[in-house]
């Protein structure tokens, strides 16, 4: 029994010694060495909707045959081979806080640090001027998704006004919400709110007094932040009853003093706990390109209804690829910057190492614009510097904003590949991201570096655990209740006990496996500038019935969406995913781009260089609702 035990386990050699290149054999024709030790994901556990995922999640719960089943499914799964049980040398990391360095980046400007709106302004007349007249934009004349500074330009020539576009907003929403459609896109919003918000910044156009290009402009909050006068439920029915939120976020309370219109809250997996967006308390979020598909969690009514058309902007929460996974799935943008960049305060504390505020939007012009408003030093202290009393960083980050305009003078880009992991998602993405790639290189030059990444799949269990054991013991006092315990959809209380189930052990060593992957991906930056991927590995999946009441436990499709996503997370690294086609049934197709610490300007301006490339090809979604038109 004891050298089965010991047999169990991975020894690792220090990432001091690991060595990322890849390297062609002496005495082969192949274009590229095979790396053998890329670890497909093999996740073993079925998809369950229905009686079938109760009945599990009462299994689970059980006191005896629960723990059988919960030793059986992280050895299954590899987690006693690859993180309990594995050999390290490397010691923990448990934040990745990293201290702000100057970049050598091309074309940028630093943006003077003071309030808000005009932080906005500086970015608008510094890196957005001339892109900023009447009808301009950069996607298709077949399909133009209206851009902040569409709205803003609207308003100051008098063309529509911000009470208009309101009226039309509280209408959509209305008829999203009812059949046939039953969008699920929002958990709260309240129309007399937003019409008091529009009236005065209405009045403002009237005066020649927009506060920034925000003025008027309708913007959706994931029920995960706070935003007055609305509760955070984060998904479920009973947690705002246990915190009660007090007025705005921060990030929430920067876009309010530009004059932005926070619309309202939008639907989203319960607790983050998943990642297709089905909360079986508020419906599930449907994919405006397939009403019939997924939109992608957790942030699945911010992706949504950006994409529908309602919003050109909306703030996101991504813990695990929570943002940028269903950005991808509902043809946006996903931008999610260094982890401390954006304030914190006033978010569900579910995840304190990994989760951060992101952005999705209908261009990288927008994400530009709303993450200029958001970004600064905390004017508060976070929930998790008050529990934990961490000292705040010590040197101050700079803000700096890319002059896209300029980014046809952004040369010497390099893109590392891991081209096993690249590989790893379906035909259509593969060939599709490969194209856009490609485009890139014949378009600007721009070379792509192909570079080992070992110990992918570790990565992504050792997250797992991390965020699993954050969100446990975040909730830890309110699961006590069985009140709210009976209140959660079943695949959250599924979740949740494999949670509960990760020990002390378990977590440390997940978070030397932090450090050491920390330490690899360095030496990938130190070869290029960002690391390319896919964003998922699969495009949006069908939505079943047997879920809408139960939720849905679907872990094999879950890791195939989250495939690309755990460095930015895990490791605290800006990240952003930009469309870049659509598969045979017309769902789009996301490639992202994931940088060094504080390196934001230099993935924007990759982002929107890839997106000048593939907008040309854009297409209108299923559900979408024109709220400019004349």
């Amino acid at each position: 029994m004891g050298g089965a035990f010991k047999a169990n386990r991975v020894v690792y050699k220090a990432a001091s010694s690991i060595d990322v290149t890849r390297r062609l054999p002496a005495n082969s024709d192949d274009d590229e060495e095979e790396d053998q030790s890329y670890l497909h994901p093999d996740v073993k556990a079925p998809r369950m909707g229905g009686v079938v995922v109760k009945v599990f999640a009462w299994f689970l719960e059980s006191r005896i045959l629960g723990t059988l089943l919960l030793y059986l499914l992280k050895r299954n799964n590899l987690i006693h081979k690859l993180v309990t049980n594995a050999e390290l040398e490397e010691s923990p990391l448990y934040v990745p806080l990293h201290p702000f360095q100057e970049l050598e980046e091309q074309e940028v400007k630093q943006i003077e640090s003071s309030d808000p709106a005009s932080q906005v302004q500086q970015a608008v007349e510094n890196c957005l001027q001339p892109l900023s007249s009447p009808n301009c934009s950069t996607t298709s004349p077949s399909f133009h998704r209206w851009t902040v500074m569409d709205y803003y330009n609207a308003y100051t020539t008098r063309q529509i006004t911000p009470t208009m576009v309101a009226e039309r907003l509280i209408a959509a929403i209305e008829e999203s919400s009812s059949a046939p459609w039953n969008m699920g896109f929002f958990i709260n919003h309240c129309p007399k709110d937003i019409l008091k918000q529009v009236s005065e910044s209405t009045l403002r156009y009237e005066r020649g007094e927009a506060i920034s290009v925000l003025d008027g402009v309708p913007i959706a909050v994931k029920d995960e932040i706070d935003c007055a006068p609305y509760p955070t439920t984060g998904g479920t029915k009973w947690l705002h009853k246990a915190r009660a939120s007090e007025g705005d976020a921060e990030c929430v309370a920067r876009l309010r003093q530009c004059g932005a219109i926070l619309v309202g809250k939008t639907n989203m997996h319960e607790l983050g706990a998943g990642t297709s967006g089905i909360n079986p308390h508020y419906g599930a979020t449907r994919n405006p390109f397939d009403v019939g598909k997924i939109a992608g969690g957790s942030s699945s009514g911010s992706a949504a209804v950006v994409a529908a058309g309602l919003c050109p902007a909306a703030l996101g929460v991504d813990g695990g690829g929570s943002v940028r996974m269903p950005a991808a799935l509902c043809g946006v943008v996903g931008f999610k910057p260094t982890f401390g960049r954006v304030p914190h305060s006033g978010v569900l504390p579910l995840n304190w190492t990994v989760g951060m505020v992101g952005v999705l939007a209908g261009t990288v012009e927008d994400s530009l614009i709303v993450y200029a408003a958001i970004s600064g030093d905390s004017q508060k202290t976070s929930d998790s510097e008050m529990k934990n009393n961490k000292k705040p960083n010590p040197t101050k980050p700079k803000l700096y904003l890319p002059l896209l305009e300029s980014t046809s003078s952004v040369t010497n880009i390099k893109l590392a590949r891991y081209k096993e992991w690249f590989n790893d998602c379906t035909e259509e993405i593969r060939e599709c991201c490969s194209h856009a790639l490609d485009l890139l290189s014949q378009k600007y030059g721009w070379k792509t570096v192909e570079v080992i990444i070992p110990e992918i799949e570790t990565m992504r269990l050792a997250h797992y655990v991390t965020i699993g054991s954050e969100c446990s013991t975040a909730l830890g006092p309110h699961l006590h209740n069985s009140k709210n315990v009976g209140k959660m959809g079943w695949d959250v209380r599924v979740g949740l006990s494999v949670y509960g189930a990760f020990s002390s052990k378990e977590y440390i060593q997940a978070q030397r496996l932090r450090n050491r992957q920390l330490e690899i991906h360095r030496k990938v930056f130190a070869m290029a500038d960002v690391i390319v991927s896919p964003t998922t590995g699969v495009t949006a999946y069908p939505i079943l019935n047997d879920c809408l009441k139960t939720g849905e436990l679907d872990y094999v499709n879950g890791a195939a969406l989250v495939r690309y996503q755990i460095a930015g997370n895990f490791l605290g690294l800006p990240a952003i995913t930009v469309p870049v086609g659509y598969d045979k049934k017309g769902l789009p197709i996301g490639l992202q781009f994931i940088g060094q610490p504080w390196s934001e300007p230099t993935l924007l301006h990759i982002a929107f260089a890839m997106q000048g490339l593939c907008n040309q090809g854009y297409k209108k979604p299923e559900a979408f609702y024109d709220l400019l038109h004349k």
